[in-house]
């Protein structure tokens, strides 16, 4: 997902004041938001994770165990990956409740849950893995960005306790070591997918649209040409934006003054960057169809209108009818009152189901052994769909949604599970 010049750049650019760390388990309505989130969903995911948060207590469920099973989340409830984050720790926290009531994990121990905020800052991410770690927790959750990650995952390597995140860079697993994993879609496991939509399609040239200041938002367009490229197709043109840059309209008139025009425009901009190029886009009489990636994946870009109709994105799934994360997301209603608004609230959830899948596979909770089974995995059934580990850099293989922004709502175009000959060498 996102890297840490985003998160520096929208410090300097937000003025964000962090809170105090919270050192102790989170039972506290979840803090300021930023990125683009509405009020509304600020209280709302305060509400969920408020309500769920009694499961962190063995005693709130109706399975008990003398064994307990204590997981640490050093995630951010405040800060630029905050909208990440919490929908993903509020889905966590609904697949540990669901886990313990059915037995705990691997049917050996009630799950407990520890989480400090780490305010989307690595520092803050680094002293809060270490709490956890001397706390005592057995698994990390770390959060939904490489940078933070590599440098919490570097402590929790060094103390032998597994680990896994939302963040999807694939230079995560080998900066930290054998103990990290990556669940969600990575940015080379998206990037194949993004292609073969466009080749299945009938694009036959695209163009990009990057900025340097992450590895997010330069590598990941590059990663989605290489493929491109490898099923015949071409890149005509790049242009280049500097993150918070509010004038699109340079890149607009380059993109214009192409002949011919390009079948596609490929980009990984999201807020506040995104709705800006957009906008100025389609103001400029420019039609050209635009595929993006998960970040955009939020209430704020669904919300903006005719600008966005028929914008194609990837994303780690999508409920299509009878699927199991319909169902999850009917599940996260009934324990929430609200809807789940991104697949990160589902992919939190799978962490549960992964863990789970682990310990039984291992037959044991030991660190290593729960780390060895992970990345023996294959083919596991989790609200997302199918799972594997095994013969991968434990970057997880699996599908990937397209989705179609119609009328401000994501639309389902087709799942797609690139092959390892598809995916691109990070």
């Amino acid at each position: 997902m996102l890297g840490l010049m985003d998160i520096e750049w929208y410090k300097r650019k937000k003025e964000l004041q962090p809170e105090q760390l919270d050192k102790t388990s989170e039972k506290r309505s979840i803090g300021q938001t930023s990125h683009g989130n509405s009020k509304m969903n600020k209280l709302r995911y305060a509400t969920a994770l408020a309500g769920i948060a009694a499961i962190a207590l063995p005693s709130s469920v109706g399975y008990s165990s003398a064994e307990e099973y204590k997981i640490g989340a050093a995630m951010a409830l405040t800060g630029a990956l905050a909208p990440y984050d919490q929908p993903g720790l509020a889905g966590f926290k609904l697949g540990i409740k669901d886990l313990n009531a059915k037995g705990g994990i691997g049917g050996l121990a009630t799950v407990t849950l520890e989480v400090i905020d780490t305010r989307s800052d690595t520092a803050a991410t680094v002293n809060a893995a270490q709490k956890l770690i001397d706390d005592g927790v057995k698994f990390l959750i770390t959060p939904g960005d490489a940078d933070p990650s590599i440098a919490a995952g570097q402590i929790g390597q060094a103390a032998g306790i597994p680990m896994l995140n939302l963040a999807g860079s694939p230079s995560l697993t080998p900066a930290v070591g054998d103990y990290m994993f990556i669940s969600y879609p990575s940015d080379t496991v998206q990037s194949a997918a993004l292609a073969s939509y466009a080749s299945e399609t009938g694009y036959k040239t695209a163009f990009l649209l990057k900025s340097p200041d992450s590895a997010y938002t330069s590598k990941f367009p590059d990663y989605f040409g290489e493929t491109f490229k490898k099923k015949g197709g071409s890149v005509v043109g790049e242009a280049s934006y500097s993150m918070g840059q509010p004038d699109f309209s340079a890149v607009v008139s380059q993109i214009k003054g192409l002949t011919p025009q390009p079948d596609v425009i490929m980009t990984t901009a999201y807020e506040p960057d995104f709705p800006a190029f957009i906008k100025q886009l389609r103001g400029a009489g420019v039609k050209i169809p635009v595929i993006e990636s998960d970040a955009i994946g939020t209430p704020t870009v669904y919300g903006l209108g005719s600008v966005v109709d028929g914008v194609v994105q990837s994303s780690a799934g999508f409920p299509t009818p009878g699927s199991g994360m319909e169902a999850f997301n009917k599940r996260f209603k009934e324990e929430t009152g609200h809807d789940a608004e991104t697949s990160y609230e589902a992919a939190g959830y799978e962490w549960a189901q992964l863990l789970d899948a682990a310990a039984r596979k291992a037959g044991s909770l030991e660190p290593a052994k729960i780390r060895d089974a992970l990345a023996s995995l294959e083919d596991v059934q989790t609200v997302l769909g199918k799972v594997t580990y095994a013969g991968t850099e434990r970057v997880a293989l699996r599908d990937v949604a397209m989705i179609r922004i119609e009328g401000g709502k994501p639309t389902f175009v087709k799942l797609y599970r690139p092959t390892k000959e598809e995916i691109p060498n990070p």
